[in-house]
């Protein structure tokens, strides 16, 4: 069986709903694993545009980190969904 399925002629990849990513809360530093559906990616035309985000389940607050290319490489290939940003000339 391939991990691998079409959709609409895009290929992707199937990804358990086990896999985990260790992450830590800048405000209240605990550390802990999210699964790929409490992490949001946001890739825009620049480093600084490009992050990922989630909410701290210890203390709720609002989490948001720059993604480099590696980060990106890594939660795509997880299954974490990707906001595409564009820019308007």
């Amino acid at each position: 069986m391939s991990n691998m399925s079409v959709v609409s002629g895009i290929p992707t990849v199937v990804v358990p709903e086990s896999v985990r990513f260790k992450a830590a809360c800048p405000d209240c530093h605990e550390r802990f694993e999210l699964a790929a559906g409490a992490i949001r990616l946001a890739v825009g035309a620049s480093r600084r545009t490009t992050f990922y985000s989630f909410t701290c389940p210890e203390c709720g607050a609002a989490v948001r980190k720059p993604a480099g290319e590696r980060i990106v490489e890594l939660l795509t290939g997880g299954g974490v969904r990707t906001l595409r940003l564009h820019t308007s000339l």
